[in-house]
């Protein structure tokens, strides 16, 4: 610690043990002090000179700095002269020893001077004896001292380059402007944040109430030869027209401005509050509009030229008040190009087409956060950054500084995975480890460092610090800091200067007003703070008259004004306007002034120093910074030439204070504190989905750098970091340990034998609506399934979101006044911070009035945050199927978002008038505004007993209000699984400007206890739409059918807006269960050769033996005549087997025999005539593909017809019902689990005319496949998006990385355009993890082999992806494309296949792994706005499926689906198979086809008709399953094929 530095006269008490002051009996005039040093040389006993020249000489450094000593210790200049020039050759950290030199000048440079005599003579001559070497004298002359320099030189010249010792140089920064540049070299600061001496000039004074330390204004920095103020006229168009009003810039921003400007470098600032930062951030800003400039027509406008939709600009600012300010000025400055720049914070929301239209957002490090973890809507912002700009870095001392830590990182790392460029700026105040802080942003040290200390302030400050006696907190000490800010602020105003006093607590800024104000009466001295003088006066007086805050009016008569967050805005900004004019002289404000609005003083005076800490439930230390940024405020730019900044501290913190401004300790990172939130927000981002993926992530933090640079302060030793330099057994165990408490808290699911992390539904939810993980803890406590609008406000007060939250003594009695009028009971009433913020929240929504000003600030804070809250927990009682408290939950979220409760008048929401509204209160019947919908107008005016003018206006309201009619239909798939149909029929009228765009709905389906939420869907309704269907698949059980389940409809914005459906089950009937399946059995496999057709066995050379399934159904199949049934699953060889039975059939038959094979469609016809076309032709059976005409005529020779099932029906079309004239030998129909509505009716005429009939059936269920598959069904809770599919690229890269091992995949998408945008994802993700360009083409490949195939590609977009191993399939490609992709998949150089929805029927390929992306597409005209959201089929999924089924190796099939549909798929994957029932009734197909038969007379009346219809698949299904087609479960087949009948007749 320094003592005493001073250069004018010390009153008495001087320097003690402690560091502060001694001697009381010293004499004042005698006491002058010449030189900082001097105090150090008096009554003290320096050790021998000859001890001090030795520790000297054993210093390690240069070697010629004993003799830079002598040099200057022999000199004839003054102690005062050379005394920082020893202390920089020394070392500051050694100023006893610089005392000691200069104690004994002439001493020290005779010992200094023998020493390096002896040393130089055994250099030159070692045989030289000892003894004759003697103390030479040394001459002190200055140019003896000048010769002995130039000899030292001349000496250092003649040595060799290289002396075979490597000593480390010192690291010399390009950027770095200190006020210590000019001397030597050096710096007063390093990276490690060293203390050093206190500034020369400073002055310690003490008083009987208090001491001060007075610290002059720093020295300019001289500017170097390279340095010139830029004038502003030679900046080009772009820069020059976004500096109005500039002539220069400035001397930091003329440095900065090659940088910043002129390249894309990460920059990092550090610089005095007022020195211009915010122009550099400015002049980043231009640089990214003129990247994004095309070529325009001559003449036009420079804003034409700007592509505007192809970047997004952050402004990160600490508070929103500077949030506002940094967009007023950006807005000005940017205008003329026609630039966007609003505020995103909690105070502001934007729109999805405000940020569209948006280049510059300015918002919070918290608002950002929030946003990055949001995969999806605003999210999406983040993928098209171009630069981030984080002002006021320095903030990562303080607690918030973990997020700015969190969204760095989050970048840093977002850069690295998708290959883009994001420029990171970062803007701080001075701070000494500036180069930690380069670092940690990806600061190259030598071309974007740039480091300007205090004496770049524009305005010089002169710091005064003064320590308050008495002991702390006592009623003496208050007294004392009473007295003295009184008597700094008043000799302040009375020099004719405004002062801003900044306290601590909003109560506290009108208190120390009138503690000033009455002070000031007291000592008549009141005048002088007065400004009626003032021009304006009147004027200003007026407008304070308009408030409501009688504190501000009664102060402002006397020259005082008070500023605080707890102040409505208005009132703020008339403060801010006031002392900006001058009509105030004393403004006492809290720190939220100084971080938030640009309102500077000439003097500001910091009013204690204790301030508390809601976290901590204690007081504490007010923070350094926040010293710093008030500091900041003193001194008005263009106006005066200096500053003033006081800080009245108690005794004992004085040393605290004085050494940390002053000296400016490191700043350390407080990311642990945050650490487990954050890392629950990478795990859901799925950034970080392992252990050794959440290290890495750690690497990018702030905190990482730190614990290298200054281990000891997070718990590392030393020898820990010496073992593990990279500290990875460290990170590991932070990652380690916040994991297990997400997963104790059953945020993620920890998989601690592989160490990976799984999101969790909860864990997603805390991290989209910013939760912390204290106040998960809390709710798993406190949910229960069913609770009341009491239960749930009891639960949310206690959120540690609102631990800042604390009572008030003043508050008590209106608190107590609230809490009699809201509705809900409250907890323990006032007396808790709880029980605070329940009332509060009730009382916002019951609309109360409050008068306190704080409690309106604690008020909207509650309510802003209170919404967010419950909106989590919503979703949390969603995630856990409760249905009771999903439905307290969304009437408690539209109360707060209304301040409407439940139960009032829901027409509340419309903007109708007072009267309307009593008139409905006061009406005796309570009326939904459905019910009032229906009225007259002349009715509902008399009502409400007001007029038909006023009845119309409330008939529009209830018209208006969102309503939904709601019907169903009930289908069994299967025993235990139910589809429930539900159609919404919208009965309101549509208003844009009520409605919007949207109407979003909840719809689920409950148990009949009303307890839990069998399914859910949110739905969003458009004008356009007038019905809506959808589906939902539950489980239910025949054995325990329930008696009822309930639809349940309500609205996501509109109170009153609900619906619900009770469903009774009692009369529905469930199909039983089919226990008719085959198992597989494994006996011996019969060889091919048993089918006696040797030319199989010579095509098929590598196939000898026929599979169990084969093996099993063979001698049915091929020996009898019966008709067969084969249900098996994908890839078992069924189709094989009967296309042997075809051929033999036809060899062994007459030469005019011909065999009908039927398909679904012409993909499967192809794939059908592809497979026979070989065989039959060997064997010299012709081969097909009939259209229909003549389809049953005879044949001229052994004939196979191959027809599509629509071609099918056309031609009984043409022949009607008639029997036909030549049979085929064997019918095939292929594919029965496609079967339409017309594959079923071609089926059901064929038998009709064949008169044939199923017998044999065998069928196997999905675990008798042979072949080894895998099925793995990974379930997600996004909606569909495009950001979805960003969220699921990393999952299915895992789920494929074995192709590097030589393995294919397929990878299926919903549409053409998610090829693309997947592919690059994969790629990225594949290059993160293999660090190779060449993406998933093996090493094997030549480099050669694969550009020789590129050159074959016609679409230019298919190279990029191919030279990656990665290929799309679909038919908007090119065939000669799609040809040669499916070659280089065969050929090893495509190992990666991406295909839409629609390619799963057509692809004829299989691979490994087959993943499909999600089973949800977008049906509808892109272009259109009534598009709706589908579900792939079951059979869809199954095709996709069957793509993962070899013959000759294990098969993968990872299905990603939303997380209600995976029970529904497991079932049918895994379990049962595919449920297949007729859809003849779902189209107009049958009816078509009855139709024309009654014409041409083919059916002649009803019963023919239903002898017909008796033929088909649904006949059989309606007695199966009665319900699922409307029928009670005693209904007969007649009856039921009667009514289809009769409907038509009726037609």
């Amino acid at each position: 610690m320094y003592k005493l530095l001073s250069n004018g006269l010390v009153p008495r008490r001087l320097a003690t043990d402690d560091g502060l002051f001694q001697d009381p009996d010293d004499d004042p005039a005698g006491d002058l002090r010449s030189t900082v040093l001097d105090v150090f040389v008096r009554n003290i006993e320096s050790p021998t000179v000859r001890t001090v020249c030795q520790i000297v000489l054993n210093k390690p450094g240069p070697h010629d700095v004993p003799q830079a000593l002598v040099d200057l210790l022999s000199s004839s200049r003054t102690d005062v002269e050379i005394s920082n020039e020893v202390a920089e050759l020394v070392g500051f950290d050694q100023i006893e020893l610089v005392r000691d030199l200069l104690g004994s000048r002439l001493s020290a440079a005779k010992e200094l001077s023998r020493h390096l005599v002896s040393r130089k003579g055994k250099e030159v001559n070692d045989t030289t004896s000892q003894s004759s070497m003697g103390i030479l004298p040394v001459s002190l002359a200055p140019e003896d001292a000048r010769r002995r320099v130039q000899e030292t030189l001349d000496a250092n010249s003649a040595r060799p380059l290289f002396t075979q010792t490597m000593q480390e140089a010192s690291e010399v920064l390009p950027h770095i402007y200190t006020s210590w540049s000019n001397i030597g070299g050096g710096s007063v600061l390093s990276q490690y944040g060293s203390k050093y001496m206190l500034p020369i000039g400073t002055t310690r004074q003490d008083y009987e109430d208090y001491q001060e330390v007075v610290i002059p204004p720093a020295k300019t920095v001289p500017p170097r030869e390279s340095e010139r103020l830029i004038p502003v006229s030679e900046l080009d168009e772009l820069a020059r027209g976004s500096f109005p009003g500039y002539t220069f810039l400035n001397r930091i921003q003329s440095i900065v401005y090659p940088t910043a400007y002129g390249s894309n470098e990460n920059i990092l600032v550090c610089a005095p509050t007022g020195a211009g930062k915010t122009d550099v951030g400015m002049l980043t800003i231009l640089r990214v509009l003129d990247q994004h400039r095309s070529i325009v027509a001559p003449g036009s406008p420079l804003r034409a030229s700007i592509n505007r939709d192809s970047f997004k600009i952050i402004y990160v600012a600490p508070m929103k008040a500077l949030a506002s300010e940094i967009v007023q000025k950006l807005g000005k400055r940017l205008k003329w190009l026609s630039i966007s720049v609003r505020e995103l914070t909690g105070d502001m929301q934007l729109t999805k087409a405000e940020m569209a239209e948006t280049q510059i957002i300015v918002t919070t490090p918290e608002k950002w956060d929030v946003v990055t973890r949001k995969p999806t809507g605003e999210g999406e912002l983040a993928s098209q950054l171009k630069l981030l700009i984080v002002d006021e870095v320095h903030l990562l001392n303080e607690e918030r500084g973990a997020v700015i830590e969190t969204i760095v990182a989050r970048t840093l790392r977002q850069v690295e995975s998708s290959q883009s460029v994001i420029r990171i700026v970062g803007l701080s105040a001075t701070l000494p480890n500036y180069i930690d802080v380069a670092d940690f942003l990806s600061v190259s040290r030598y071309t974007g460092l740039f480091y300007f200390d205090s004496s770049f302030r524009p305005i010089p400050l002169e710091q005064h610090f003064i320590g308050i006696r008495g002991k702390a907190g006592s009623t003496q000490s208050k007294k004392n800091l009473d007295r003295v800010t009184f008597e700094k602020v008043s000799e302040l105003v009375h020099q004719g200067h405004q002062v801003m006093v900044f306290v601590h607590a909003r109560k506290e800024t009108v208190n120390a007003a009138r503690t000033l104000q009455d002070a000031a009466q007291a000592e008549g001295t009141l005048d002088d703070y007065s400004c009626q003088d003032h021009p304006r006066w009147d004027i200003f007086r007026r407008s304070i008259g308009e408030s409501r805050n009688k504190e501000m009016k009664q102060l402002f008569d006397h020259g005082f004004g008070i500023h605080h967050a707890g102040m409505l805005r208005s009132d703020r900004n008339l403060m801010e306007r006031l002392f900006q004019d001058r009509a105030i002289k004393v403004l006492c404000c809290t720190a939220t002034l100084a971080w938030g609005v640009n309102l500077p003083a000439h003097a500001v005076v910091i009013k204690g120093t204790q301030i508390y800490d809601s976290g901590k439930g204690s007081f504490v230390d007010l923070p350094i910074l926040d010293v710093l940024q008030v500091f900041g405020r003193a001194g008005r730019p263009g106006l005066e030439s200096s500053g003033e900044g006081y800080i009245c501290t108690t005794e004992d913190k004085l040393k605290h204070y004085l050494d940390a401004v002053v000296s400016q300790n490191p700043i350390e990172s407080q990311f642990q504190l945050r650490m487990v939130d954050a890392l629950n927000a990478e795990i859901t981002l799925g950034t970080v989905s392992s252990v050794a993926e959440g290290v890495r992530w750690l690497g990018y933090t702030y905190l990482f750098d730190r614990m290298r640079k200054n281990p000891t302060q997070y718990g590392i030793s030393r020898e820990s970091l010496t073992e593990d330099p990279w500290l990875v057994h460290q990170r590991t165990k932070l990652i380690v340990s916040s994991a297990r408490i997400l997963a104790d808290l059953s945020m993620i699911d920890f998989e601690t034998d592989v160490k990976t992390f799984i999101i969790k539904d909860v864990g997603r939810i805390a991290a989209k609506y910013y939760i912390r993980h204290q106040s998960i803890e809390i709710f798993r406590t406190l949910f229960r399934a069913k609770m009341t609008e009491a239960d749930i406000l009891d639960m949310l007060s206690k959120s540690t979101e609102f631990d800042q939250i604390q009572i008030r003594e003043s508050e008590t009695k209106e608190l107590e006044e609230l809490m009699t009028s809201i509705p809900c009971v409250v907890g323990g009433g006032i007396v808790t911070s709880q029980g605070k913020v329940n009332i509060l929240l009730q009382s916002f929504i019951s609309n109360l009035p409050i008068q306190d000003f704080a409690l309106v600030s604690d008020t909207a804070y509650v309510a802003q945050n209170g919404g967010r809250i419950v909106r989590a927990l919503l979703e949390i009682a969603i995630s856990r199927k409760f249905a009771n408290a999903t439905t307290t939950l969304m009437g408690m979220s539209k109360a707060v978002e209304k301040r409407l409760w439940p139960y009032e008048e829901p027409l509340r929401q419309f903007n109708l008038k007072a009267e309307i509204l009593h008139g409905l209160d006061e009406s005796r019947k309570e009326y939904h505004p459905a019910e009032l919908a229906t009225l007259t107008a002349a009715e509902l005016g008399n009502l409400i007993r007001l007029n038909e003018y006023q009845g119309r206006a409330l008939l529009a309201a209830a018209k208006q209000f969102p309503s939904l009619e709601l019907a169903y239909s009930l289908r069994p798939l299967g025993p235990d699984i139910l589809k429930v149909i539900i159609t919404m029929t919208r009965t309101f009228d549509w208003n844009p400007k009520v409605h919007g765009s949207v109407e979003p709905f909840w719809l689920w389906v409950e148990d009949h206890e009303g307890s839990t939420i069998l399914q859910l869907a949110e739905i969003l309704l458009r004008e356009s739409t007038e019905t809506l269907d959808v589906e939902f698949a539950i489980s239910i059980t025949a054995d325990t059918l329930p008696p009822s389940i309930t639809i349940r409809l309500i609205s996501d914005k509109w109170l009153g807006a609900d619906n619900e459906l009770p469903v009774k089950l009692d009369d529905i009937s469930m199909p039983f269960a089919c226990h008719s399946h085959i198992r597989r059995v494994d006996v011996g496999f019969l060889p091919l050769s048993l089918t006696r057709l040797p030319v199989l066995g010579k095509h098929f050379s590598h196939f000898h033996e026929f599979n169990a399934i084969q093996t099993q159904i063979f001698w049915s199949i091929m020996n009898t005549k019966l008709n067969t049934l084969v249900a098996a699953p994908a890839g078992c060889g069924k189709s094989f087997l009967a296309h042997i039975v075809i051929w033999k059939t036809l060899l062994e038959s007459t030469s005019s025999s011909w065999v009908l094979v039927v398909v679904p469609n012409g993909n499967a016809a192809t794939k059908t005539l592809s497979e026979l076309r070989f065989i039959s032709g060997a064997m010299g059976v012709g081969l097909e593909y009939s259209t229909g005409t003549n389809l049953f005529n005879s044949s001229n020779g052994k004939l196979i017809r191959v027809i599509t099932a629509t071609s099918l029906l056309e031609s009984f079309n043409l022949t009607g019902l008639t029997p036909i004239r030549s049979h085929p030998k064997v019918i095939l129909y292929e594919n029965l689990d496609q079967m339409d509505a017309s594959y079923e009716l071609g089926i059901a005429l064929t038998k009709h005319a064949t008169g044939t009939f199923s017998k044999p059936q065998y069928r196997f269920l999905p675990r008798d496949r042979e072949q080894s598959l895998t099925c793995s069904i990974q379930p997600y809770t996004l909606p569909y998006s495009g950001a979805l599919f960003k969220a699921l690229a990393k999952p299915v890269y895992t789920a494929i990385r074995g192709i590097h091992r030589g393995d294919y995949g397929i990878v299926f998408v919903p549409t053409r355009r998610h090829c693309y945008c997947v592919a690059q994802d994969l790629i990225t993700q594949c290059a993160l993890t293999s660090f190779s360009v060449r993406g998933f083409i093996p090493e094997s490949v030549s480099p050669i082999h694969v550009e020789d195939r590129l050159t074959r590609l016609q679409d230019a977009t298919l190279v990029n992806f191919v030279s990656r191993g990665v290929g799309v399939f679909h038919y908007g490609i090119s065939k000669s494309d799609r040809k040669l992709v499916l070659e280089l998949f065969a050929m090893g150089i495509i190992r990666l296949l991406i295909a839409p929805r629609e390619a799963s029927w057509s692809l004829p390929v299989r691979a490994d792994v087959v993943v499909t992306m999600g089973t949800q597409y977008i049906q509808g005209d892109p272009s259109m706005s009534e598009r709706q959201l589908r579900d792939y089929t079951i059979l869809e999924v199954v095709q996709m499926q069957s793509r993962a089924v070899r013959q000759n190796g294990a098969g993968h099939f990872v299905l990603f689906c939303p997380a209600g549909a995976v029970e529904m798929f497991n079932k049918f994957l895994n379990e049962d198979g595919l449920p297949l029932e007729s859809q003849l009734l779902e189209t107009e197909a049958l009816e078509k086809w009855y139709q024309e038969r009654r014409k041409d007379g083919t059916i002649r009346n009803e019963q023919d008709g239903v002898d017909a219809l008796s033929f088909t698949f649904l006949a059989r299904r309606m007695m199966k399953n009665p319900t699922y087609y409307g029928l009670r479960p005693d209904t007969s087949q007649g009856e039921a094929l009667s009514r289809i009948v009769d409907r038509f007749e009726r037609k």
